[in-house]
């Protein structure tokens, strides 16, 4: 009996962004020039497959300075840092290369700056992500943290005319807005940049997504659970009403996700490597006969450019 042909949409764009691709690079530089250990604050990315790689090459991935030894060289995330963690490595002498992705070091600067101005900044966000912590940090005594539209009927500020708001760059982009109409609407001298301060990949994965749901009958994720962008686009997909799930690898899909399914579309968060969503494709191909079709949403072409010390030499144009 021959099996049903199944299609497999492709929304672009998918996995790894410009910041990721920057952040990654540079631990792997540093292994090149300097050799291991290269100790790392935190999850370079939040991605299993990218750290266990790194470590598979000598880095060294700890939650606190405390446990990188004096002198050494240590690697601060793509989600960044408090500028307290910054003077604590000066501090200790140790040799720090910063690998915040720019769009989050773009947040920390208008926070600093709201602050210097007089304003309370709210921050959209989610408690405890490194990316919040990091925020938080910048101006900790004029900073508070909003994580939903009913958290913001509760806020008390100190003055209501002195109020800039931010967000988290890896959040769903409706849930920014949302929450932003909140603040806007009990506290209307607010200024801020809410749904702006999403990051493009993180926008643009949703939207290529969200142009695709509605085709799917379920829809794949892959990235892992810590992954704030990558649960994102599991939301998406669950509140538009289509059966979603994150999976680490091809080894987390369950064949009975897919019984009577017909259409299933696979996405990758953008701290997920692309090689994980071609094992994907391949293990449904291993299910019955596939057909791929790639929906490009928009192309992708930011780059970053590596710290100063990691750049590589201009050329000596001699006479």
């Amino acid at each position: 009996m021959t099996r049903r042909l199944r299609r497999v949409l492709l929304p672009a764009p998918r996995s790894f962004c410009a910041g990721v691709e920057r952040a990654i690079e540079i631990v792997e530089r540093l292994l090149d020039e300097h050799g291991p250990p290269v100790y790392v604050r935190n999850q370079i990315v939040h991605n299993a497959h990218v750290v266990a790689d790194l470590e598979s090459r000598g880095a060294v991935f700890v939650g606190e300075l405390d446990e990188v030894p004096d002198d050494a060289l240590v690697v601060f995330s793509a989600h960044g840092v408090a500028p307290a963690v910054e003077r604590e490595a000066a501090a200790r002498g140790l040799d720090a290369v910063d690998a915040t992705c720019p769009l989050v070091s773009k947040v920390h600067a208008e926070a600093r700056r709201a602050a210097d101005n007089g304003d309370t900044v709210i921050l959209i966000g989610h408690e405890g992500h490194e990316e919040v912590v990091g925020t938080l940090g910048v101006a900790p005594e004029r900073t508070l943290l909003v994580e939903s539209a009913d958290a913001v009927a509760t806020l008390r500020v100190p003055d209501p005319a002195r109020l800039t708001y931010l967000s988290q760059t890896t959040l769903a982009v409706t849930e920014v807005e949302t929450i932003a109409e909140a603040l806007q609407q009990r506290f209307p001298a607010i200024k801020g940049q809410g749904a702006d301060d999403i990051c493009y990949a993180t926008s643009n994965r949703q939207a290529a997504v969200a142009a695709v749901v509605e085709e799917a009958d379920v829809v794949l994720v892959v990235g892992s659970a810590n992954s704030s962008n990558s649960n994102r686009l599991v939301e998406l997909a669950r509140t538009a009403g289509v059966e979603a799930h994150l999976i680490e690898d091809a080894n987390a899909v369950d064949p009975r996700w897919l019984e009577e399914v017909a259409t299933v579309a696979v996405t990758a968060g953008a701290s997920a490597p692309p090689r994980l969503v071609d094992e994907v494709v391949r293990s449904l191909a291993e299910l019955g006969p596939i057909e791929i079709v790639e929906r490009v949403h928009t192309r992708e072409t930011q780059e970053f450019l590596l710290p100063q010390r990691l750049r590589p030499a201009a050329p000596n144009r001699g006479r």
